[in-house]
């Protein structure tokens, strides 16, 4: 059986060695046997973990990786497998949701119709029931400083006009994926200020880090399995 020198692994994944006792101590990689002189005795199979680890963090996050290899080591591949599996339905479900977002910024105009008639202005009722989104929600994403509609200057009521819709019904698509909160100001306030070439390039951006985070994970995956096979797991 080859051993591995703690440096040589380091020096494969570009990380330090420091880095190998820390994975090592989340107890994520099996506990290496010691040398005479106290040495970490690194094989092949924890040269995979290593690897794998790796290869997963960068498309699945570290603690969903940490925690589908905490199964490997209990030998429950399809717990593993089946948690991968949930990572890449979710980043499906956000693509789903830029593809959407990128659909709605195209379209040149947005008419506001109610009960068969075109307005130009909508009540805070009226734009709820368009959007199909609560009006508590609209109050909180006011506060939240997303919105700024126009006030009424005789009754002081909230005025909500196409632009506002539009910011609303992005908003509501936005909050459904973690990697949009950190752009959303930044697009809804593109909008307000008729930017729709800014909206569009951020949420482009967007759609361009998901197609990269689905490459790393189906890198990872990959990783995953030569893993399961390292350690007996699945039969070659």
């Amino acid at each position: 059986m080859r051993y591995y020198k703690p440096i040589e692994i380091a020096r494969e994944l570009g990380i330090s060695t420091s880095a190998l006792r820390h994975y090592e101590s989340w107890g994520v990689i099996p506990i290496p046997e010691r040398a005479a002189n106290g040495y970490r005795l690194y094989t092949e199979i924890h040269v995979a973990y290593f690897r794998c680890l790796r290869k997963m963090a960068s498309g699945y996050g570290i603690g969903i990786t940490c925690e589908v290899l905490r199964y490997v080591q209990k030998s429950d591949m399809d717990a593993a497998f089946w948690l991968v599996k949930k990572q890449q339905a979710l980043l499906e479900q956000e693509k789903t949701v830029a593809d959407q977002t990128l659909s709605l910024l195209q379209q040149p105009t947005l008419q506001l119709t109610v009960h068969k008639k075109t307005k130009t202005h909508m009540s805070i009722g009226e734009v709820a029931a368009f959007t199909k989104v609560q009006t508590s929600a609209i109050r909180h994403w006011e506060k939240e400083g997303l919105l700024t509609p126009l006030r009424d200057p005789d009754n002081g009521y909230r005025v909500f006009t196409p632009t506002h819709v539009r910011q609303i019904l992005l908003i509501n698509t936005l909050r459904r994926t973690v990697y949009f909160l950190e752009n959303m100001k930044e697009i809804v306030h593109a909008l307000e200020h008729q930017n729709l070439d800014k909206a569009k390039e951020v949420t482009v951006q967007a759609l361009a880090s998901i197609h990269e985070r689905n490459r790393e994970q189906f890198y990872g995956a990959h990783q995953l399995v030569e893993l399961c096979k390292a350690v007996g797991l699945i039969k070659t």
